[in-house]
């Protein structure tokens, strides 16, 4: 007697439909997990150079406070137009060092200098797209260190013999923005 049941095992592959939705779902999760990539790059950026600045300001905090309690004060007019890279312990790997006026187009993103000539410290942008400046040509950030005084001539303008200097500050000299802002990141939820 013969109780077999006749099973038939058929394999099959994916068809092309199938292949086709599998491809376009991954597509689709590719182009999201790409624009968060970049957003996350930029936001390092912006944060690198806010740690940066804050850290060139913080040195320069330190030399004005020495400044005062020695009495001292006036010599301070000697650090305005100097590289502020020069008060620091260390400077940052990506920074180049003083160049005398370089073309900031062969300059690579993502880096430091200070201009001889125009005296000022730049960052050469890395993610140009999403950053805007009213300065032309290469995206770029520009600061100097003025100082910080009290104008009693009323000329708008440092005037060591009759102003006078109550400390320095690092200065932007364009207005910029980064376009991606830390609210724009936002951790991955399995609540929307």
């Amino acid at each position: 007697m013969t109780t077999g049941i006749h099973q038939t095992s058929r394999h099959r592959g994916f068809t092309l439909f199938e292949l086709i939705v599998v491809i376009s779902i991954i597509s689709v999760l590719f182009v999201f997990a790409a624009e968060r990539l970049m957003k996350l790059a930029v936001q390092a950026e912006r944060a690198s150079v806010q740690q940066m600045t804050g850290i060139i300001k913080s040195a320069l905090a330190m030399q004005i406070a020495a400044h005062v309690a020695r009495g001292t004060v006036p010599e301070l007019a000697s650090l305005a137009d100097s590289n502020p890279m020069d008060l620091l312990a260390d400077t940052p790997e990506t920074y180049l060092g003083e160049l005398d006026h370089p073309d900031p187009a062969t300059v690579e993103g993502g880096h430091w200098y200070f201009d001889r000539r125009t005296r000022l410290l730049v960052y050469r942008v890395l993610n140009e797209k999403e950053f805007e400046t009213s300065l032309p040509g290469p995206k770029r950030i520009r600061w100097r260190l003025e100082p910080v005084f009290e104008d009693r001539n009323g000329n708008g303008r440092f005037d060591p013999d009759k102003d006078t200097l109550v400390g320095l500050k690092l200065a932007a000299q364009e207005k910029f923005k980064w376009r991606v802002e830390p609210a724009d990141i936002r951790p991955w939820t399995t609540n929307s």
